[in-house]
């Protein structure tokens, strides 16, 4: 009887964690033109934002992004939906709602049984069905390894649009999901995750971030996006250098998958935690004493991580209620925005 390899043993990472690291895409992306000019192009390739945004004649803006990887859990299903909800996310970190999506699709035939293909793609059109949207077509090719993911278009009014480039000082930053799913990935890759573990994070990688349009239309929410491979400090950087201010982090208030401490402290750390701290950790100042296993928290790569939201801060409290209550009961005020160079600063 022929053995059915494990999904995460056909490729050599898996998740958000797969991706080009944060030097090597800013090499490549700095030797491309601006996509301009195009005055009904709002948002383009010029602030590392999560979708393209298209205006049409009536104000309605049409928003475009594409996300896929490889496998970073072994159930076939579960890599189907959690790759499906990431896609959609940047959508909702753009502050849109999603009309349609494509499936890309990539199997190494010959490696893997149709039939477990056919549970990628079911998992997916799950998600898509409860993100209330069609998996309308898509593309597949005979690949090395197998790749997942989706296409998504979405709209929303040319005033909810949010960048992550439009912080302002004095903004506090809430995160609405919690740390370490990348640990908790590299704890799967080697079979180490117990039940309970892998129950903590298929939630947390198949919550849809729906909560984005609705924190679009609130006036005082000035810039959105959300946290995946380049893990908190990449994608807060991201937050930093586009307003020119420093993001002030507060390690000691971010929200961490229950085992994420004790799994980072017996060694579970992704290759895309230490590519991620190589490429933008000099823009990062750290406490006195601050230790290692801390730090691979702060660049740990999350797949369908939360959204990071900076909004004036005497609404950040009632915008974190709501956020709570509308089922992301992780979500935490992190940090605040301030007048300096354009870097983050760690406290404790």
């Amino acid at each position: 009887m022929t053995e059915i390899p494990r999904l995460t043993s056909l490729a050599h990472g898996g998740g958000c964690g797969c991706k080009l690291d944060p030097a090597t895409l800013r090499q490549l992306l700095a030797a491309q033109p601006v996509a301009g000019p195009f005055e009904r192009l709002l948002v383009g390739n010029e602030t590392s934002d999560d979708a393209a945004v298209w205006e049409l004649d009536d104000g309605t803006c049409v928003i475009a992004t594409t996300d896929f990887f490889t496998p970073m859990v072994d159930d076939p299903v579960d890599f189907g939906r959690i790759a499906a909800t990431n896609a959609i996310s940047d959508v909702y970190a753009m502050g849109g709602r999603p009309l349609l999506a494509l499936a890309i699709l990539g199997m190494p035939v010959g490696k893997i049984a149709p039939e477990m293909v056919a549970q990628i793609l079911r998992g997916g059109a799950e998600k898509c069905a409860e993100a209330g949207i069609p998996v309308a077509g898509g593309h597949s090719i005979d690949a090395p390894e197998p790749i997942y993911g989706l296409a998504v278009i979405g709209t929303c009014r040319r005033e909810a649009v949010r960048r992550n480039a439009d912080a302002l000082a004095g903004d506090a930053v809430i995160l609405t999901k919690a740390l370490g799913v990348g640990v908790y990935s590299a704890a799967i890759k080697h079979a180490a995750l117990d039940p309970s573990g892998y129950g903590d994070f298929i939630a947390t990688t198949t919550l849809l971030n729906r909560i984005g349009p609705e924190l679009a239309g609130e006036p005082a929410v000035h810039a959105l996006t959300d946290v995946t491979g380049f893990g908190i400090l990449g994608h807060g950087l991201e937050l930093a250098r586009g307003a020119g201010l420093t993001l002030a982090l507060d390690a000691d208030a971010l929200p961490l998958l229950p085992r994420a401490e004790a799994l980072v402290q017996e060694g579970f750390v992704t290759g895309a935690s230490h590519r991620n701290w190589a490429a933008f950790g000099g823009d990062v100042d750290l406490p006195d004493g601050f230790s290692d296993w801390r730090r691979h928290l702060l660049t740990d790569p999350q797949t369908s991580g939360g959204l990071l939201v900076t909004c004036a801060a005497d609404r950040a409290d009632a915008i974190l209620q709501r956020i709570r209550a509308s089922g992301y009961l992780s979500a935490a005020r992190i940090g605040r925005m301030e007048a300096g160079p354009a870097r983050i600063r760690v406290h404790v």
